[in-house]
């Protein structure tokens, strides 16, 4: 009985140790939130100083009260200069880009928290569900490996794995140790000045100090055993962070789901019709009209929103049923995008919903973006050239993205009841290419 015991808890941590579980869901997770939050700051560039700034109504002394009782984190209580300010936005633009990118992700999921949690914290007033949304995932997102696949990282890492399989001299990467050491040397001089709490200061630390020993395990450590224990710890905080991205999802629609059960306009089936007669949600009045002429569809609409949300969590249980809710919530929001006007919010929960996406459509959906994107580039190189038989470069963009394509984890990423197991070349081939990246220590 014992011996039993060891062995299935043997088999636990190595299923959660071995491979980062999920890397198609959390490059999507990744993707949605980063080019989310950059649309909103794109969007609100005409009125970032009276959101964030200093012409804000919400003025930086009211802030730093705030900050000053509740301990929350923002590079913008540092100081009141205009300056400041405007580099600060720029940093959460360009952080925002490089992530959905995937250009260095690590270091840009550091980045992007800080720029999230630093606009939203400097006026919390200005924020809804949907940037709740976003200020959590930006946290989460620095403890995933959602760089594994369809990122600029993963790509470089299948371009150099190919180079080495030719045998041919891949150049040393220069880009990660100088974004490091310029990291480094900014951290230095914001600890010196006492900018940070003793608890943000043990953080930003913490994670500077694993890039660096990540770097020096995978180009100045002797043998691979150093590299293999740390990507068993990543993967393990990878899988954990992915757990907790997915239990605050089902947390987010059970909690508004079980409140709303509460309310009685949601009970006699009114409540829709209210929000469509509000100005401020009302950006086609016409089309708002028209579906609350309705009384029938207003009520059905009204249950069938109390009834998915409440519902969903159960149905992760049994994988064709969640399959069709996640469509059926992914179009209740995309429709609140389209007639309530709030395309932001609708953003962040699609994104949110992405992390239960079944790994095969994800790849499917990958494929399909490959092709088009090498029938875009033939073409153009073909106008270029007036060569019919130029192509393109299409392999940087497979499924995959030059990492993980054997990757076969199960629906949502996690092993659930009813979901198919990973494949067992998923688990056997994907840490080599697709870790690769990750040894510039960025």
């Amino acid at each position: 009985m014992r011996g039993r015991f060891a062995a299935a808890a043997g088999r636990g941590v190595a299923r959660v140790t071995d491979r980062a579980l999920g890397p198609y869901q959390t490059a999507v997770v990744r993707i949605g939130f980063a080019g989310t939050w950059l649309l909103f700051l794109l969007r609100e560039i005409p009125h970032r100083h009276e959101m964030y700034g200093p012409d804000g109504p919400w003025s930086w002394d009211l802030a730093q009260q705030l900050i000053a009782g509740n301990e929350a984190f923002s590079v913008l209580m540092w100081s009141d200069s205009r300056i400041w300010f405007e580099a600060v936005y720029a940093l959460a633009v360009l952080s925002s880009a490089l992530l959905l990118l995937g250009w260095r992700t690590r270091t840009m999921s550091v980045l992007f928290m800080v720029g999230v949690l630093s606009l939203q914290n400097r006026s919390v007033f200005m924020g809804d569900g949907g940037d709740n949304v976003i200020h959590l995932m930006a946290i989460y997102l620095v403890l995933t490996r959602c760089g594994l696949v369809w990122s600029l990282d993963a790509r470089r890492s299948g371009r150099d794995s190919a180079a080495r399989a030719r045998g041919e001299r891949v150049a040393p990467d220069r880009a990660g140790p100088v974004l490091w050491g310029v990291l480094g040397v900014s951290l230095l001089l914001v600890s010196l000045l006492g900018r940070l709490s003793a608890g943000w200061l043990v953080v930003f630390w913490g994670l500077w100090a694993v890039q660096g020993l990540w770097w020096f395990a995978g180009h100045r450590a002797r043998g691979a055993e150093p590299r293999a224990v740390l990507d068993l710890v990543a993967n393990a905080v990878h899988n954990a962070a992915l757990l907790v991205i997915m239990a605050e999802t089902c947390l987010i629609y059970a909690t508004a789901g079980w409140y709303k059960v509460q309310g009685s306009r949601w009970q006699d089936g009114t409540a829709v019709h209210y929000p469509l007669h509000l100005d401020y949600f009302s950006p086609w009045p016409a089309l708002s009209d028209l579906l609350t002429s309705n009384g029938t569809l207003v009520m059905l609409v009204t249950y069938g929103t109390v009834v998915a949300q409440v519902a969903f969590p159960f149905t992760l249980f049994n994988r064709r049923v969640k399959n069709v809710l996640l469509t059926v919530m992914i179009t209740e929001h995309a429709a609140i995008a389209v007639v309530l006007g709030l395309p932001f919010f609708s953003l962040a929960m699609i994104a949110a919903d992405a992390v239960f996406l079944p790994t095969s459509f994800l790849r499917r959906l990958g494929a399909g973006v490959a092709r088009a994107r090498g029938r875009l580039f033939g073409r153009l190189a073909r106008k270029d050239t007036g060569d019919t038989g130029v192509t393109g470069d299409t392999g940087d963009m497979q499924a995959g993205g030059g990492a993980g394509d054997g990757e076969g984890a199960a629906d949502g990423g996690l092993p659930l009841p009813g979901a198919r197991r990973p494949s067992a070349h998923g688990a056997a081939g994907h840490a080599p290419v697709g870790c690769a990246h990750e040894r510039s220590g960025t």
